[in-house]
């Protein structure tokens, strides 16, 4: 029996499995893709934006330094504008902070480094297979795969996307919330030079934001309601680059489509509880957030390290691995860190996204007050650099948890 097994090869599931690992425990990870898959992930048209946590955290797994220099963009400021208005409210350089807020790396990328970073270790059994039940008892939780095999371990994490079905097979419920947009991601050239800032137009009938990759490359995400897109996604791409420049009001010249454009469902959920009997939830399966405030990824990384700082410091402690104290306290924890901003998003949504007039004039209006008091900014600017308390990944060995003493 495996120490622990866990349903989801993308990048917070192969985090989780280098960072347990690298500790001694024995893992299970498993995907229905294939290695060959996995070495070689295809652009899925998302760029993922790394706070400077989750950098450290990545330099701390070994997987930040297998990414290529031309794959990592600094991210200087970030500019959120109303409308088409050219007025916007500004985070980052120019206003009390030093360094980036951030980093613009590609999510085919990261998931090619992390696999990198596990398929080197030889505590770590990868089975290309996918999961069909989940269940559990008071020793051990139970794995049924599509193959017609069973698979045992003491416990079993799911890192298999905000619609995880082995979370609604554990009996637990997810508050889930359909946004009624689709979002559009893509990479696009443009004739000006930008400055490694981040737009996001909060614009009548569509939301936009322009992400930075090079001087004349970015990545466009438009949000859409799902018939407008329909249209937008049946141009063909001379009429697909001329829409874009259109809704971006021309602010960086011609745009020209580069490669393919993807689209996805802007679904947001948010699970009752992060544990089960010998079960856990990291990931997109323990909160899926909405796109605008860029932590979905961030929150994820971070699902999985305070849940491998549990499991690992009870492992030292010749403890179980499992125990429900064990597992509520991850959940506790990860709660914390994560509703509040779960629901401010939300609600940064509803207010962004209701086109009556008193809801535009509002929005006007906090734009232009969080412009004008200062600390507002550079406390947004800290939060996103990383100059907050942040967690510490000391390797062999681990501080120990006070809740667990």
């Amino acid at each position: 029996m495996r120490d622990v097994a866990i349903i989801g090869a993308g990048p917070v599931g192969l985090c989780l499995a280098r960072h347990l690992a690298t500790a001694g425990l024995s893992v299970t990870l498993l995907d229905r893709l294939s290695a060959e898959e996995l070495s070689r992930p295809a652009p899925d048209g998302r760029e993922i934006a790394l706070t400077h946590d989750s950098c450290r955290l990545l330099d701390a797994l070994g997987i930040r330094q297998r990414l290529e220099n031309d794959e990592i963009a600094p991210l200087n400021e970030a500019r959120v504008f109303n409308g088409q208005s050219s007025w916007f409210m500004g985070f980052g350089e120019g206003h009390g902070t030093t360094q980036p807020l951030g980093f613009m790396v590609p999510n085919h990328a990261i998931r090619r480094a992390a696999w990198q970073a596990v398929s080197e270790l030889d505590g770590i059994e990868y089975l290309p297979v996918g999961v069909a039940s989940v269940s559990s008892h008071s020793y051990a939780a139970q794995l049924e795969l599509e193959d017609g095999s069973h698979h045992q371990a003491r416990l079993v994490v799911a890192a298999d996307s905000r619609f995880s079905i082995s979370r609604r097979q554990m009996g637990i419920a997810a508050e889930m919330r359909d946004n009624g947009r689709t979002m559009m991601v893509c990479r696009i050239n443009h004739e000006v030079e930008h400055d490694q800032s981040a737009w996001e137009w909060f614009d009548h009938g569509q939301t936009l934001a322009l992400l930075p990759i090079s001087a004349h490359l970015s990545s466009a995400v438009v949000t859409l309601p799902e018939k407008e897109m329909a249209e937008l996604m049946q141009l063909d791409d001379d009429a697909f680059s001329a829409q874009l420049t259109e809704r971006y009001a021309g602010r960086l010249g011609r745009m020209t489509l580069e490669g393919k454009a993807h689209v996805y469902p802007l679904v947001s959920t948010y699970a009752e509880r992060f544990h089960a009997r010998r079960f856990a939830l990291v990931g997109d399966a323990a909160v899926g957030m909405h796109p605008v405030t860029a932590h979905g990824f961030n929150f994820g990384v971070q699902s999985q390290q305070r849940l491998a700082r549990c499991i690992i410091d009870a492992f030292q402690r010749g403890e179980d691995i499992a125990s429900e104290r064990l597992l509520a306290a991850y959940s506790h924890e990860h709660r914390l860190a994560t509703r509040p901003l779960y629901l401010a998003t939300q609600a940064i949504v509803k207010l962004y996204t209701d086109e009556r007039v008193p809801a535009r004039l509002l929005r006007h209006l906090g734009l232009r007050v969080g412009d004008k008091l200062s600390p507002v900014r550079e406390l947004v600017s800290r939060h996103l650099q990383g100059e907050t308390p942040h967690f510490r990944l000391p390797h062999p060995t681990l501080p120990r948890l006070p809740f667990l003493r």
